[in-house]
């Protein structure tokens, strides 16, 4: 069993009281780390060392800080298989996922932000007898708070721009999923990343994560997770005037238009459903599907649900793996009773078994992809987010009632349309209440482009020119030459 610490000033260390939490391995129930139980006390530490190094990072040029990202990508592509295994052990995703997805986008992150430095221009703008010059500089010391379902992909996505910008970091990655953010500061320290740059405080979020928003030290806070936690950092945060970003929950709809390529639909579908189990803010849990082709598209979009892979995560060939949890577990299955209720039908899953070759554990936080038709898209099963593997189906006649529906929730993150009439699934994109829908694909990322979300599903948008603005504080220089 492993024995997790906190990373400070430069030094791994346990809590200052020496509590600790357990950390589980969900597909067995085992536990496989400690970590600390951090308190304010820590928290204090680490915004305390940041705030001794940022001057001296800040001073450094925008290329040297882009030559440290290229670095840190160098050092955690040469640890791709740990990262990815480290991720399966920690999450219970299948492997196959943790190599193509986390381990691969983790690198990506640092290596994108750090080309995308050198592409920028200095920017100025001319007046008749004057000149406009733009400086950005870091905002100082900013808290970074991650969650649990892609977890080293997310920190690093917020990592790479603050350091780029001339912050120093005090973060705090989910309880549950520490392993790979240990691994990021393992790597730090090995390539010695001047002391105090990056800090890492393990504990829960009412303890370390409250901390980290309350100390008047820490001036921007990058929070991606649930919308009722997003609800208290937005309301400890914004009273103090510190720099906020929230990327929330997602209710995201799949639509299906009566023209689209059933074949690429279907898989396209399956998907935006249950990649890492359902477990992604941007999966399409909603599936809109024009009437038209219902009967044809909904046999065929069953048939590839029960055709999936479904065991354990250390199995090549799975394509679902466990849940993050047994607690979470219960409550994705109590949304299943609830549907029901509603009156729902289960179309398929809703239960335990597994069809992998190599069987799951008992213990195992394990739920089959999960298909409930019946329910009005008003239903709660419709419209609150149950970040799992489970999909509402629902019919429409008109483009204006896909509109309609596709709406009908307090969130507005993302989406996906299906359509050989690309002019016509366009249009259709601007009339749906979100912040990204992609056509005929889905997650498919040019990280220059903005990401985000509206209504309950965030604040502010991540990417590109989004991240350095967010990450830094501009000031503008007007000279008149008098010469």
């Amino acid at each position: 069993m492993q024995e997790v610490f906190n990373y400070i000033d430069g030094l791994f260390s346990p809590s200052v009281d020496g509590g600790h939490l357990e950390n589980l391995n969900p597909a067995t129930g085992e536990v496989i780390s400690t970590i600390p139980r951090s308190l304010q006390a820590d928290v204090e530490h680490a915004a305390s060392a940041a705030l001794r190094a940022q001057p001296a990072w800040n001073a450094l040029s925008l290329e040297q800080r882009a030559l440290w990202l290229d670095r840190i990508a160098d050092a955690l592509e040469e640890k791709h298989e740990h990262i990815a295994q480290s991720e399966s052990l920690d999450t219970g995703k299948p492997i196959a996922l943790a190599r193509r997805v986390d381990a691969a986008r983790s690198v990506d992150n640092f290596r994108f932000f750090a080309e995308f430095a050198r592409e920028q221009t200095e920017m100025t703008f001319k007046m008749d007898d004057a000149m406009n010059y733009v400086h950005r500089n870091g905002l100082g010391v900013v808290g970074l708070i991650t969650p649990w379902n892609l977890p080293l992909y997310l920190l690093s996505w917020k990592v790479a721009p603050a350091l780029l910008m001339g912050n120093t970091v005090v973060a705090k990655p989910s309880e549950l999923t520490p392993l790979t953010a240990n691994i990021l500061a393992e790597t730090l320290h090995e390539l010695n990343l001047p002391k105090g740059v990056f800090n890492l405080v393990h504990g829960l979020g009412p303890e370390v994560g409250q901390a980290i928003l309350e100390h008047p030290g820490i001036k921007g806070i990058s929070f991606t997770g649930g919308t009722a936690t997003g609800r208290i950092v937005a309301a400890t945060a914004a009273p103090m005037f510190k720099k906020l970003s929230l990327e929330l929950g997602g209710k995201n709809a799949t639509i299906i238009l009566d023209d689209a390529d059933l074949d690429i639909a279907v898989k396209g579908a399956v998907r935006a459903a249950f990649t890492n189990s359902g477990q992604v803010c941007l999966c399409g849990s909603r599936l809109l599907v024009q009437s038209s082709i219902a009967d044809a598209f909904l046999p065929a979009f069953i048939a590839e649900v029960e055709a999936m892979n479904i065991g354990a995560p250390s199995d090549e060939t799975s394509q679902i793996s466990s849940i993050i949890s047994r607690e979470h577990l219960h409550k994705v299955e109590s949304y299943i009773e609830l549907a029901l209720q509603e009156g729902g039908d289960i179309l398929t899953g809703g239960t335990r078994a597994m069809t992998g070759p190599v069987g799951p554990d008992a213990h195992g936080a394990y739920l089959a992809p999960t298909v409930i038709g019946g329910l009005s898209h008003l239903s709660r099963c419709a419209t609150e987010e149950i970040f799992g593997p489970v999909v509402t189906v629902h019919i429409f006649d008109t483009l204006e009632q896909a509109t309609e529906m596709a709406n009908a929730t307090e969130y507005g993150l993302a989406g996906s349309i299906w359509t050989k009439d690309v002019a016509q699934g366009r249009a259709l994109a601007q009339t749906i209440d979100t912040g990204i829908v992609w056509i005929n694909t889905w997650l498919h990322r040019d990280l220059r482009t903005p990401f985000g979300g509206v209504k309950n599903s965030g604040v502010g948008r991540e990417g590109g020119q989004w991240s350095l603005g967010f990450f830094s504080e501009t000031t503008n220089i007007c000279v008149i030459d008098p010469k």
